[in-house]
């Protein structure tokens, strides 16, 4: 079982000796497609900790992850072979350059303009052809993966049977599954089907559409969130879960803030769904979704029993407390 992070360039600094130890790899968070098609990292100044990290942990993998939500300039640059060839050999130099270990894209997303990026129907091949020239512009000794997001609109918009042959892994996104687009409040990130809801808005669910859509199981890392999704004017009934709020689900704390400001305080009480493996908060009108100890044991005894490869989280400095970090480490090595 692995265990990657997601670390913001800014939270670079804050990674610990313990942390180091604890991760198998670490994809730094955020490179970008620029203007003239090729990559660019901006934060070059946060790299000077990297060396200190490997110093800590010398079997740790350093991966920059280019993108992100609202990261545009993915569809243009991959319409051409020329643009793709840009794009794949700045990412060669910055890897060479700087002591990298690989490339994740995180496209959000294909052949969808849903965050206000370039989009286009040759995106679907695209994606494949860009990753293949990743691939070879890197070499095989080099990490390519990608952050898949966890519905049915990533598979149909995507090859993923060619995408697995060519990726080391593919991470899922098995988090905002009901996000800033859904007024229903509800679990954004758990493992399982609540009773009654087969709606493919959990782990186990969007892990089965991935494996059918051709990606080996060994090559699937899940996804757990260290922050929450926070709805408002939800309905006093089932305990607000599954009621339609007057807002969407807004962004919300870290696991860390959680603990402490919202866990069975301030009026928020915390309920377990048994079927999903999920928490969630209730003040009688607000409801907080969020993993914690409890969900991400339930992750991590699924990913071992199903034999995929790990689970991946989103992001560092969303917890300090290290609890949720140091729940998968217990769970790597729980027999």
């Amino acid at each position: 079982m692995k265990i990657l992070g997601y670390v913001c360039s800014e939270t670079l600094s804050k990674v610990t000796q313990q942390d180091a130890l604890e991760l198998d790899v670490i994809n730094i968070a955020f490179g970008h497609v620029s203007k003239d098609f090729s990559m660019k990292y901006d934060r070059l100044d946060c790299l000077e900790y990297l060396p200190r990290i490997r110093a800590w942990n010398p079997e740790i993998k350093f991966v920059l992850s280019v993108g992100g939500w609202g990261a545009g300039g993915f569809s243009l640059m991959s319409r051409t072979a020329e643009g793709r060839k840009v794009f794949a050999q700045s990412c060669a130099g910055f890897i060479n350059e700087h002591d990298i270990d690989g490339i994740d894209i995180d496209w959000e997303y294909p052949c969808n303009d849903s965050a206000n990026i370039d989009a286009d129907p040759s995106d679907k091949q695209n994606f494949t052809y860009l990753l293949k020239t990743i691939r070879d512009a890197i070499g095989i000794d080099k990490t390519v993966s990608i952050a898949a997001g966890a519905g049915s609109y990533f598979v149909r918009d995507t090859e993923m049977d060619k995408v697995a042959q060519i990726c080391d892994y593919v991470q899922l996104m098995t988090y905002d599954m009901r996000s800033g687009f859904c007024t229903e409040a509800g679990h954004h990130t758990a493992p399982f089907a609540s009773a009654g809801q087969n709606t493919g808005l959990d782990t186990e669910s969007v892990t089965n559409m991935f494996i059918a859509a051709g990606v080996p199981k060994e090559k699937i890392v899940i996804g757990a969130a260290f922050y929450a999704r926070r709805w408002d004017g939800v309905p006093d009934v089932n305990h607000g879960l599954f009621q339609q709020a007057q807002t969407k689900g807004q962004y919300g704390a870290g696991y860390s803030k959680l603990v402490q400001e919202f866990v069975n305080k301030n009026g928020f009480v915390r309920y377990w769904d048994e079927c999903a493996k999920a928490p969630y908060l209730f003040n009688g009108s607000s409801l907080i979704s969020y993993d914690d100890p409890d969900s991400i044991a339930a992750k991590c005894e699924f990913l071992k029993r199903e034999g995929l490869m790990g689970i991946m989280y989103w992001d560092h400095g969303s917890d300090p407390s290290r609890v949720l970090l140091k729940t998968m480490v217990s769970m790597k090595y729980k027999r």
